[in-house]
């Protein structure tokens, strides 16, 4: 495939798609848009459209991988089913609703010797690999995450957040794991969490977190989807050297004598990494920050709190 343009099939066309997948892959000239895939939506201009990925195998345009953009709850089927086809395959985060099914689908992709690609879009903020570059071989002595967001825009109308596997609050919150995962420089491990359930929904609308370093270091983590007017998207470290602290999602990062900040978009970077591995033919399936948000749910104490309604 050295050369020739990767074939792509964008499977689910909601607000994610539209406003950040589909213009990467126009700005990518190693990618063609071949066809796109929704029971629900329609498709875009000049583009074939199915409404199951299985008329698209059975019927469309030849692909050679596919983006699968639909809730987590009803990923692992469409992705077993294009990997057992040699497909290659790009999960948007979080890979799947569950730690499980992700081995799984790692484990088939490795069998069938194609790229299983679990893209986690914040860790491709310009801030997040310079902070990981400072931090290394720093001291922490404290880290403090603060990811407060409003869901009713961000997420509007999206009934499947609020059920199981769709991870209510944390997912944003996995975002800001993926980014502590990544920059820190040792592992951690949730020691506890309460966690804010509306009397009407099956998943969290707040979370209060605590978790160690293997060095001994207390890392806090700040939950909230009912944040209005500014957003708070922040990692803060304090080390030996002084204090760091990324905000915007990871796209601005202040040092003790710099200030970093960037407007690039992440999506692009993330589809440069999939091309790459495809045409390395490696895998890429990080599923730590799920872990993390496995833990809270299986560790944290549960508290009934208000109704909520979009």
């Amino acid at each position: 495939m050295t050369g020739a343009p990767i074939r792509l099939a964008v499977v689910g066309l909601g607000k994610i798609a539209h406003d950040q997948h589909l213009p990467a892959i126009a700005a990518n000239s190693s990618l063609d848009l071949a066809a796109t895939v929704s029971p629900h939506h329609g498709g875009v201009a000049t583009t074939p459209h199915f409404a199951s990925l299985g008329d698209l195998l059975a019927d469309g345009p030849a692909i050679d991988a596919v983006v699968i953009c639909i809730p987590p709850q009803v990923r692992y089927d469409l992705a077993a089913q294009a990997l057992a086809r040699g497909l290659h395959v790009f999960l948007e985060k979080p890979p799947g609703a569950t730690v499980a099914e992700v081995a799984a689908l790692s484990n088939q992709a490795q069998a069938s010797g194609v790229t299983l690609f679990a893209g986690w879009h914040s860790r491709f903020a310009p801030g997040v690999e310079p902070a990981r570059e400072w931090l290394s071989g720093k001291r922490l002595d404290r880290v403090a995450i603060v990811w407060r967001e409003d869901v009713r825009v961000w997420h509007p109308g999206q009934a499947w957040i609020w059920e199981p596997g769709g991870l209510g609050v944390f997912d944003p919150g996995i975002n800001a794991l993926s980014i502590a995962t990544h920059i820190l420089p040792h592992a951690f491990f949730l020691t506890a969490a309460t966690l804010s359930i509306p009397a009407n929904r099956a998943a969290p609308i707040a979370a209060d977190l605590v978790f160690r370093d293997t060095a001994g270091t207390a890392i806090t983590m700040d939950l909230d989807f009912r944040q209005t007017g500014p957003q708070s998207w922040d990692i803060t470290v304090d080390t030996d050297g002084g204090t760091l602290t990324l905000s915007s999602g990871g796209a601005v990062l202040h040092l003790p004598d710099a200030i970093v900040a960037h407007d690039e978009r992440e999506y692009p970077g993330l589809y440069a990494r999939f091309v790459d591995l495809i045409r390395d033919c490696r895998r890429e399936v990080d599923t730590r920050p799920l872990q993390l948000v496995a833990d809270a749910f299986l560790r944290g104490r549960q508290q009934i709190v208000e109704a909520f309604d979009d």
